[in-house]
């Protein structure tokens, strides 16, 4: 079981009321939100291995390279050859160094790589696992991962944990009219303002799900526009030929990595915290008792 742990304690702080430390200010609210989401996909899944996967890099500086566009309007400052800052709510912002020292009181692995996002190390552990694989998320992004030969799917939860949904090929199908491999070209040509793409202009869903039924992928839609013998209308062919730019490179910055350097290994779900004191620690200070209670449960099944 893969977490994109970002997209997880973000909903933790939007769907959670706010609940206070001890110390009367701190908020908790997304660190006991996201304990509880853990605990609630253990009892029902029992994975054998779990990841937190995390944003060592939420807008890599090469996929912004390729496209100026990419995650803009997330940005509130820029830095140096460092993490550009992305607009998270202060009362979340404080909290994310705690989910940090909870995970690792749990022991439960957190996996990021420099330089790439949490999805791209889903897509890495994902790939060639050799054993089922359920991603966790509220992104469309990685609907892209889901293969039914290799028993990838993703738990969709952008309706909440309670009403997640399980994303098969079939579901990506009946919902988009493409298969999940698809899925990134499809998402390149329509856009997608949440990630700053523009799209192809003139180019919605039923275009963008009806070329590439016809022409299979990207490099297929960009062949048939620039051959004057296919069977491309006239409308799409030009939209596609006025895109070239954009076409060069969006492909590359919407697809996710997944052959990054990561250990295949060193990622069964733990039975007890690594560190029982240190659970206890936390849990009195930061009012975490409930969750670590119902965590410390889930894991020892």
């Amino acid at each position: 079981m893969l977490l994109d742990t970002a997209s997880m304690y973000f909903r933790a702080f939007f769907g959670v009321p706010e609940i206070l430390a001890p110390d009367g200010k701190t908020p908790v609210n997304a660190v006991r939100g996201l304990m509880d989401f853990i605990s609630r996909l253990v009892d029902e899944y029992r994975p054998s291995d779990l990841v937190c996967c995390w944003d060592n890099d939420w807008r890599p500086q090469w996929r912004v390279d390729l496209l100026p566009t990419y995650k803009t309007h997330r940005v509130v400052e820029e830095v140096a050859s460092a993490p550009d800052i992305e607009q998270v709510p202060d009362p979340l912002q404080v909290q994310v160094p705690l989910i940090l020292e909870v995970l690792a009181a749990f022991g439960i692995p957190v996996v990021g790589a420099d330089g790439y996002e949490a999805d791209d190390v889903i897509g890495t552990l994902a790939t060639g696992a050799g054993q089922p694989v359920d991603v966790v998320t509220g992104d469309r992004d990685l609907f892209q991962v889901v293969d039914d030969a290799a028993d990838v799917r993703v738990l969709y939860i952008a309706r909440g944990i309670s009403r997640h949904e399980r994303v098969t090929n079939d579901w990506v199908r009946d919902k988009y009219g493409v298969d999940a491999r698809q899925y990134a070209d499809y998402a390149t040509l329509r856009g997608d303002a949440s990630d700053g793409l523009p799209g192809v202009k003139g180019v919605g869903d039923k275009t963008a799900a009806t070329l590439l039924g016809r022409f299979g992928d990207m490099a297929g839609i960009i062949a048939a526009a620039q051959d004057p013998a296919s069977d491309m209308g006239p409308g799409p062919r030009g939209k596609i030929k006025a895109a070239a730019d954009y076409l060069a490179v969006a492909p590359q910055v919407v697809a996710v990595a997944r052959d990054l350097d990561l250990p295949r290994t060193g990622y069964a779900l733990p039975r007890t915290p690594a560190d029982p004191d240190r659970v206890l620690a936390l849990a009195e200070q930061w009012n975490l008792s409930g969750p670590a209670e119902r965590l410390v449960n889930a894991l020892a099944g």
